[in-house]
């Protein structure tokens, strides 16, 4: 198949560290409203990194029966909520044909959670009281095949697992999947349920995560006093659909994705490219792909972890992507700053400020943006949300492994 079909979003979903809904989500973002927190969800005596981005409030039993909360790790939890918030709004299901609706929904590290806590039985009690549920479980494809289940999508259903550029590779392949014809309507997005004792333990070991105490010096993108991020977990979830599909029903249209890159660096497992060649072209792509211009008013949500090196690359990505113009012009945020990074729903959950960004014409802060760094001297919309028109919005996602995703979007 070879058309070239245009492709909107109906839906949106959302269970993040700044609310468990899509409207707490979106105005925790544009007032700023800071995510980060102690770590609750065990104990961090002996770890240096103490904060984390924890959902809070969530009650799996809104959306699953007993019997499934027991058989499903904390991660799918997140995602069968927030798809089964954004079907609800899309109004999608029933109007596409079973086989013709699909599921691409990313993680980076799955269920780690249950990998830790069967890894204890084992260790403790012997083999025969490990569940024989574990490895559905803790596997990275059963958020998906768990909506799949629930919607009824006969379509493909498949993971990305591209580690912090998971959910943005889930939905720039969810759209290919619509435009060339393989599908009329897809569940897409990503989850992470990672604050776990093993994963921080790891994070800090690399030196990774941030050591501050207090939440409002974390998480730092784009600050010269920046020393890394905080990790965070939830959910985003989005319904991609043909646009004359969605047209032909009257769905609410938040706005349409149309373009999409996704490269490798190809040079080291944690590192980006010290030229951040691969970012800048996985943004060309997309910007390509999405008929941009000069003329266009550009919002980038980046990637902007907060980590020395990833902002100023990423910065330098922007300057070669745009041209040094065009880069000064642009408005640059990183919402990770409330968020802290959600790993592999990061990409989702920008996706959506992207779009509402466009919608509201209000663009999300960076906030605690007090000593800006001239490595990352862009309009990195410091503290408050601004209101601004635009044109294009991009969202950048750069991941483990060299693995990089922008996402464009513009106003259907």
């Amino acid at each position: 198949m070879c058309e070239n079909r245009r492709v909107v979003v109906t839906g949106l979903g959302a269970v993040t560290p700044v609310g468990n809904n899509v409207k707490d989500t979106w105005e925790g973002l544009k007032s700023g409203r800071n995510g980060i927190a102690p770590i609750t969800l065990f104990d961090t005596s002996g770890y240096k990194a103490k904060l984390g981005a924890e959902v809070k409030g969530f009650d799996p039993g809104e959306y699953l029966e007993v019997n499934d909360i027991l058989r499903t790790d904390r991660y799918a939890q997140f995602a069968v909520a927030a798809a089964s918030q954004a079907v609800k709004e899309s109004g999608v299901e029933k109007t596409v044909e079973p086989e013709r609706f699909a599921v691409y929904f990313g993680t980076g590290i799955g269920g780690i959670g249950t990998f830790e806590k069967e890894h204890t039985k084992l260790m403790e009690r012997g083999p025969r009281r490990v569940s024989p549920l574990f490895v559905p479980m803790m596997i990275g494809n059963m958020a998906a095949g768990m909506i799949a289940i629930r919607h009824d999508c006969r379509g493909p259903a498949m993971p990305a697992i591209t580690a912090c550029a998971s959910g943005s590779n889930a939905i720039g392949e969810a759209m290919r999947l619509i435009r060339h014809g393989y599908a009329d309507a897809v569940i897409t997005g990503g989850a992470e349920a990672a604050v776990s004792p093993s994963a921080v333990a790891g994070f800090v070991n690399m030196q990774a995560l941030s050591p501050a105490q207090d939440p409002d010096e974390a998480s730092l993108p784009f600050d010269r006093r920046r020393s890394g991020f905080v990790i965070g977990e939830g959910a985003v979830a989005l319904v991609l659909e043909e646009y004359e599909h969605a047209r032909a029903r009257k769905a609410r249209i938040y706005g349409e994705i149309c373009g999409y890159g996704s490269t490798c660096d190809a040079w080291h497992i944690t590192a980006p490219h010290p030229e951040g060649r691969g970012g800048a072209q996985a943004m060309q792509d997309a910007m390509r792909e999405a008929g941009y211009t000069e003329k266009d008013r550009v919002y980038i949500n980046a990637h902007g972890t907060g980590t020395p090196m990833n902002d100023a690359v990423e910065t330098m990505a922007i300057k070669k992507a745009l041209g040094g113009e065009a880069a000064k012009r642009a408005y640059v945020s990183s919402t990770k700053s409330m968020t802290g990074h959600m790993l592999g729903a990061a990409g989702a959950i920008e996706a959506l400020a992207c779009l509402l960004a466009l919608k509201e014409r209000i663009l999300p802060p960076t906030i605690n943006l007090r000593e800006q760094d001239e490595a990352c001297d862009l309009n990195c919309v410091p503290n408050r949300a601004v209101r601004a028109e635009i044109d294009l919005a991009l969202s950048n996602s750069l991941g483990f492994g060299g693995h990089n995703a922008c996402l464009a979007f513009r106003r259907a």
